[in-house]
């Protein structure tokens, strides 16, 4: 009966799989490899690009560059730098007014032309292939005015100082007049002018030239001098100019 029972058992093993050939091992299932993750990429803590204004005419700024990281991280060259009318513009990539394409070093500087003089802009960077810096917004740089006028106080008291300032063309073509006007921030009065003539009187100042000096050629500057009475004097003085 016992035999009976072992063969009966033999044959319903042999039906579900779990027995194997006499004389014959069986192998574990084969067990699916786990993949293994590809390595994060961590760019460093810095800028891939950088860069300033270093110059500017009445038509153009030129902006140095300098290329800190390369890809993935960065970028290679060339760059595509454009200027914006205004940091809103600027911050939505929005309108650009002008482009440039740098060279194919990885730090120097551009020039982009076509400006308007006496204007303000703002600069970003990008590759030649679309891809555009997230971070670096220049400005606003100043492209120079015809007529440019600078203010220096020479000498000060407890009633007044006397200051200087200078008017320069900074054009192309000779300058036939000039006007520069500026707005006192305190109780600053002018008392008298000197190589200008004054017009009006009260915190809204505007001097123009006087009949020897209004004709500029390019590059050239003149100078008039002021007396002004003041409880104290101003910090600076920041006139604009007209030729």
């Amino acid at each position: 009966m016992v035999r009976t029972f072992g063969a009966a058992l033999a044959a319903a093993l042999a039906l579900t799989g779990l027995a194997a050939p006499a004389g014959t091992l069986r192998s574990p299932a084969p067990t699916a490899a786990t993949p293994t993750p590809a390595p994060t990429l961590t760019c460093p803590p810095a800028l891939p690009v950088s860069g300033q204004v270093t110059g500017a005419t009445t038509s153009s700024l030129t902006i140095t560059y300098w290329m800190v990281l390369s890809p993935p991280c960065g970028y290679d060259p060339p760059l595509l730098v454009s200027l914006f009318a205004s940091r809103e513009d600027a911050t939505q990539w929005r309108d650009p007014v002008a482009e440039a394409v740098t060279g194919l070093d990885r730090s120097g500087s551009v020039t982009v032309g076509g400006l308007t003089p006496g204007t303000a802009y703002w600069f970003r960077f990008g590759d030649t292939k679309g891809v555009r810096d997230p971070y670096v917004i220049g400005g606003p740089a100043r492209t120079l005015s015809f007529c440019a006028a600078t203010a220096t106080v020479d000498s000060s008291w407890g009633g007044g100082f006397v200051a200087t300032v200078t008017v320069r063309n900074n054009g192309t073509a000779p300058m036939s007049g000039w006007l520069t006007s500026w707005r006192w921030s305190g109780d600053e009065r002018v008392q008298s002018v000197w190589g200008g003539v004054a017009e009006g009187v009260g915190p809204d100042v505007t001097v123009r030239n006087a009949s020897w000096n209004g004709t500029l050629p390019p590059g050239g500057s003149t100078t008039f001098g002021l007396l002004v009475a003041t409880s104290a004097a101003p910090g600076a003085i920041t006139p604009d100019c007209r030729g």
